[in-house]
């Protein structure tokens, strides 16, 4: 039997990421929050990082988080740069987060305990290096919603708030977020190194193939560098095609959020696709659409692209077209079978991409709910055209439902599945609940007001995206209609 550590002040942590040249970082500390407490607390995450969900409950807990308890070894703050809106930003870095150390569970994994909000470092320029609540909730319950669903992301281990304020637009409450991920390096921290700091690109880059990509690219061979970019080009293909299946959109994809080994990091202005819009832009300092829901795919590629340039010191430039090379068949094959199971199909058929098409058109043309409308599909019998009415109801206007009803029912009668089991696996694959906007707002409104319950409440049913989950059918519904519009941006 595992045991668990009874206190995050007892949990042991070495600092791996120092062992590189100190430009790479800089010594940090958590500057404490006054009053601090515990909005929200996801015990799967203390689980995954083999702490006790009770630790939550013991007072050393919150002091280490808040940086009042000594963990034995030295926070750091990580430097990176970045393209940020496809403009080039030199020096970035973690302005207001610090690694409290690395965690070696007794599963044989590595997470880095980062909190996020911990005052001022090295790198916060003019900036107070914090977070506020609003934004830190949203992360907590988007990072755990994502994992859930089974998207690769950072984790989120819990949320602590405060009496001290932080002046944003407005005066806010100021927060802690303890984030978990193997690593915190992204495509931006190999673009500072390769500008700044080449004569360490290569200690970073071998750093990343022997503790981070272990198992997927051999240390000591010697293209290991190409396989490193062509690793990342795999990981981060498979992460967008899972957010384009899922109706994920990330708001601010700059090279500085793309994690080196593909995980969904740094949650700002993101929201989940509701009534299907592909052309949905989230972020309200992103007039131009560079970061819009059908995008995602083509500008990770493109950030891939500046990777590519800052590996070219170690990676021939052929080499590295040819690493490049495997992120369109990685992302196409992964979003077909992502999609063959939500369409509850036995295999993928080459008119399945149309077919496919004309759905998400149907959608985008009749307003259809993302989430209601794949769910849905699971209850179609195409035996029954009475099935169809539960899909009918997800969209606000039917009429091009009907254009595909037809067709779909047809490919169904293809593969000759049993409706009941067919219905079964989807719903294994198509969430019943995922993180609406208006539902996150209500959430953080009640935090705010000094009651966690409903954050706590709403991560509960996010944990369970695929279970019916009686009593909690309100979280599957779109806003009200008079619902107020909540605004994103990179604040958020």
């Amino acid at each position: 039997m595992t045991t668990l550590a009874p206190s995050l002040a007892v949990l042991p942590l070495e600092q791996r990421y120092a062992r590189l040249p100190e430009p790479l970082w800089a010594r940090a500390q958590v500057t404490p929050l006054d009053d601090p407490w515990v909005v929200a607390w996801s015990d799967d995450a203390a689980r995954a990082l083999g702490l006790d969900p009770a630790a939550r409950r013991d007072p050393a807990t919150l002091e280490a988080i808040n940086g009042r308890r000594a963990l034995g070894v030295e926070p750091v703050a990580a430097a990176y740069a970045g393209h940020q809106f496809g403009v080039w930003v030199p020096r970035l870095g973690d302005g207001r987060a610090v690694s409290l150390g690395e965690a070696r569970t007794p599963a044989g994994e590595t997470w880095d305990v980062q909190v996020k909000g911990s005052g001022r470092t090295a790198f916060s320029r003019v900036f107070d290096g914090r977070a506020v609540l609003r934004s830190s909730v949203r992360e907590l319950l988007a990072s755990e919603a994502l994992d859930a669903l089974g998207v690769p992301t950072t984790r989120a281990l819990c949320v602590v708030g405060s009496r001290t304020p932080v002046q944003r637009e407005e005066v806010e409450t100021g927060a802690l977020l303890v984030r978990l991920a193997p690593t915190h390096v992204r495509l931006g921290t190999f673009e500072y190194v390769a500008r700044s700091h080449p004569e360490h690109l290569a200690a970073l880059a071998d750093f990343i193939v022997a503790e981070d990509l272990a198992g997927a690219v051999d240390p000591a061979a010697p293209d290991r560098y190409q396989r490193l970019l062509e690793e990342a080009a795999r990981r981060t293909a498979r992460l967008v095609a899972a957010w384009q299946a899922h109706g994920f959109v990330h708001g601010v994809l700059n090279t500085d959020n793309l994690s080196i080994v593909g995980l969904t990091l740094d949650y700002g202005p993101f929201a989940f696709v509701e009534a299907f819009d592909p052309g949905l832009v989230v972020n309200h300092s992103d007039p131009g659409g560079r970061y819009a829901f059908d995008r995602q795919p083509e500008v990770c590629l493109w950030n891939l692209g500046r990777l590519a340039v800052a590996l070219a010191p170690l990676v021939p430039r052929e080499a590295a077209e040819a690493a490049l090379e495997a992120f369109a068949p990685e992302f196409a094959r992964t979003y077909r079978e992502l999609m063959r199971h939500k369409l509850g199909l036995a295999a993928w058929r080459d008119d399945d991409d149309d077919l496919l098409l004309s759905l998400l058109q149907a959608m985008a043309d009749g307003e259809a709910d993302l989430a209601l409308t794949f769910r849905a599909l699971g209850r179609v019998d195409p035996a029954d055209e009475a099935s169809q009415a539960s899909v009918q109801a997800a969209f606000r206007d039917s009429r091009p439902w009907a254009a595909v009803a037809a067709r779909y029912a047809a490919r169904l009668r293809q593969d000759g599945l049993d409706p009941a089991a067919r219905r079964a696996a989807m719903d294994r694959v198509n969430p019943r609940y995922v993180l609406r906007t208006h539902l996150a707002q209500r959430a953080i409104e009640r935090a705010e007001a000094g009651d966690g319950g409903e954050v706590e409440r709403l991560l509960r049913v996010l944990r369970r995206p695929f279970d019916e989950q009686p009593g909690e059918e309100a979280y599957a519904l779109p806003p009200p209609a008079d619902a107020p519009p909540v605004v994103l941006s990179c604040s958020s």
